[in-house]
């Protein structure tokens, strides 16, 4: 499994930022860069213990990695003279276990001083956006979030992957919440002052939409309602929103209006004006000459003016069978009569991962009525995918083409929508931004796709 994930690695993620289209190329990179070093980070080590580790991080709950983690320091307890064995393990726990919301568990590995890659530190940053989101004990993430910045500030964590913004508006909107109102006033100034931050890159889950709901939140607790209630107005109104946003705008509205009355129909509203801009943008991208077979090509991210193939359709989807994580062959064929979306990813696709949310709210909407989507899984061998897609909870249906042999995706992610004949009436690439544009955009599709096969 290690020698797979070094050789490929590379090569995905290179695909998987290739399509970023706002992404400028200092950003990118240094974000290639630093996640080329975290990969191959494995190989500076003894073949038995990169293979031991892989094994540790591909195990889908934390409980039984700590089972094993203890079971290993009793075979082989740490040397006081050695005392960073163990560390890339303790860090993985402490980023586990704030996972899933045990802060106790966290700061007992935290403690420790393990040094934190990159990769750990993205999704240490992502529990915490979870967390606050869930308003799971404000005052501990507020602790964990200036812990994080601390260790920034003095140089024992490195980030350059842009994630040091959220960290400081999870901060910013902790502190509001705790009635420390100048200190979140201030984070939230200096968020924005940041260098080379990735608010407004279409990159991580969220990132713009989850600045918007913190700085609603601050804005709220420092009493200027009028500033809150604009600005989430506006981010619902232009798809730059999230479904945590929701509970604080109905308290941005009430405390602005003194009463909940009207509120449930002016989101909707706001939100019925999002979608429509969705569809009618979605709407020109309609393939309107059917087509089984399709070479999708895309303008060249690279802006030179040249198209870059992001796929090669050469056979009907009809005849095409992936197979499921249980090892079980599916043919896309037996899909005929549906609006089937295939959309390709790999677990490395921080984008691709972003778009799931947005994708289960469609998949919900239709209960597979007249629409069916896979999320075809590249690269990867099913032990790694298995384990990723229960450690995230996804619950989409998921296959796989590990060669990549059946649409020679050159990209990641990247999307295509079939009518009920099989036609490819809808394909594009890249993440949309945020959960609600993700939403609207797939289900516009989706509707599209339906209307035009019915007449």
């Amino acid at each position: 499994m290690a020698i797979s994930i070094l050789k490929i690695m590379p090569a995905v993620i290179i695909q998987n930022l290739s399509i970023l289209f706002n992404l400028n190329l200092i950003k990118m990179k240094k974000l290639i860069l630093l996640l080329l070093i975290s990969s191959s980070a494995f190989a500076q080590q003894s073949p038995s213990a990169r293979d031991s580790f892989m094994n540790f991080i591909s195990i889908a709950n934390v409980e039984e990695q700590e089972k094993q983690y203890n079971e290993m320091l009793k075979a082989n307890p740490i040397d006081p003279a050695k005392p960073s064995r163990y560390e890339e393990y303790r860090a993985q726990l402490a980023m586990g276990w704030l996972t899933k919301g045990n802060f106790e568990r966290y700061w007992h590995y935290k403690n420790t001083h393990p040094k934190i890659n990159v990769l750990q530190f993205l999704f240490l940053t992502y529990a915490l956006d979870n967390l606050f989101d869930a308003n799971k004990n404000p005052a501990e993430v507020e602790k964990v979030s200036a812990g994080i910045l601390e260790d920034l500030r003095a140089g024992t964590l490195s980030d350059g992957i842009g994630r040091t913004q959220a960290v400081m508006e999870v901060n910013a909107a902790a502190n509001a919440q705790l009635g420390n109102i100048d200190t979140a006033l201030k984070l939230l100034e200096r968020s924005s002052e940041v260098k080379d931050g990735m608010r407004d890159i279409h990159y991580f889950k969220d990132a713009k939409s989850n600045y918007l709901n913190r700085y609603g939140i601050v804005m709220s607790a420092a009493g200027k309602y009028q500033p809150a209630f604009d600005t989430l107005s506006k981010a619902f109104r232009e798809a730059e929103s999230n479904p945590a946003m929701v509970t604080t705008f109905r308290q941005v509205y009430k405390k602005l209006k003194g009463t909940e009355k009207g509120f449930d129909q002016y989101l909707k509203s706001l939100k019925d004006e999002a979608y429509q801009e969705c569809y009618k943008e979605v709407e020109k991208s309609y393939i309107a000459s059917p087509k089984t077979t399709l070479e999708g090509s895309i303008p060249s991210p690279a802006g030179d003016g040249k198209m870059f193939t992001l796929f090669n359709a050469r056979q009907p989807v009809k005849e095409v069978s992936l197979t499921d994580l249980n090892g079980d062959s599916v043919k896309l064929g037996d899909f005929n009569g549906k609006v089937l979306a295939l959309d390709f990813w790999s677990t490395g696709c921080t984008p691709c991962v972003a778009a799931f949310s947005g994708f289960e709210r469609v998949v919900a909407d239709y209960k597979k009525d007249i629409f069916q989507m896979f999320v075809v899984s590249l690269f990867e061998d099913r032990a790694t995918v298995k384990s990723f897609v229960a450690k995230k909870g996804i619950t989409l249906d998921v296959l796989q083409d590990e060669e990549n042999k059946v649409y020679d995706v050159q990209g990641t992610p990247t999307k295509i929508v079939f009518d009920p004949l099989g036609n490819i009436r809808f394909f594009g690439a890249g993440y949309a931004g945020s959960t609600d544009r993700e939403y609207y955009k797939l289900k516009s599709m989706v509707e599209i796709t339906k209307a035009r096969y019915k007449s």
